[in-house]
């Protein structure tokens, strides 16, 4: 498949060194960026296709966590945004069950869209996961399912509306609520967005839509999935640097086995 086929390259010119800078800027800027219709027509329904008829093959997780990920602190009270848990659940198939002419493993593997994305990013260059499971991931949420609020680990997050539900499944964030390079947990601030006395901001995501976030300091999560219509998001997940894999625990914890 050739890359024209699943990118709308017209609207979205990722060789153009413009657009990659105006992309940039304002991803620069807003620490979101949202490029809408970025999948043709034809691709998406083809990975909808994949994604439907794999999903009795996901595995599926349901899990207590805090915004930090981190273990809950017994030197704070039950109230403290350390020992307070959201809940997360959904079901995910990993790079291995992603068929070679998956339209997805086309535009993963592009060269002119990885160049196009670390230029966004910062990035000298981005690769892939080294183990099996990690590069590609196709996740779902079907009805009540949804991601609690949290921070993310990685400096920047890659993903793909699929398949949109009939209702819920927004992404909802709240930006510069920490600074996690400088240790700054911004404990306070958390404690306001978990009591519901922050407004958070909703991501518009159309299916089709190519999202690039960074989570490590904005706190986020993905209200619970409404309707008999699953909420499908794919994640390309790449590194800066070459050879680097999921750790065990983290596969384990997400993927249920290490291959």
């Amino acid at each position: 498949m050739q890359l024209g086929q699943v990118i709308n390259l017209a609207t979205h010119p990722i060789h153009d060194k413009r657009y990659e800078q105006a992309c940039k800027h304002q991803f620069d800027n807003e620490g979101v960026l949202v490029l809408k219709q970025f999948l043709t027509s034809a691709a998406r329904a083809a990975i909808i296709q994949e994604g439907s008829n794999k999903q009795t093959s996901a595995f599926y997780t349901n899990s207590g966590h805090n915004v930090y990920l981190t273990q809950k602190d017994p030197s704070f009270d039950n109230n403290h945004p350390l020992n307070q848990w959201v809940q997360s659940s959904k079901g995910c198939i990993t790079d291995d069950q992603i068929a070679l002419d998956s339209p997805l493993r086309t535009l993963y593997d592009a060269p002119e869209l990885r160049s196009f994305l670390a230029s966004i990013l910062g990035e000298e260059k981005l690769y892939p996961y080294a183990d099996p499971l990690s590069s590609i991931n196709l996740h779902y949420a079907s009805e009540g399912q949804e991601l609690g609020w949290h921070f993310d680990n990685s400096s920047f997050a890659i993903t793909l509306l699929v398949q949109k539900p009939k209702a819920g499944g927004q992404f909802e964030y709240v930006t510069k609520l920490r600074d996690a390079s400088q240790g700054d947990m911004n404990y306070p601030g958390v404690g306001r967005v978990l009591k519901g006395e922050v407004e958070a901001k909703v991501l518009a995501m159309s299916a089709g839509d190519l999202v690039l976030f960074r989570g490590r300091d904005a706190l986020h999560r993905v209200t619970p999935t409404q309707g008999d219509t699953t909420r499908m998001l794919v994640v390309l997940a790449y590194n800066a640097e070459a050879n680097v894999s999921l750790s065990e625990s983290a596969r384990m914890t997400f993927y249920g086995r290490l291959e």
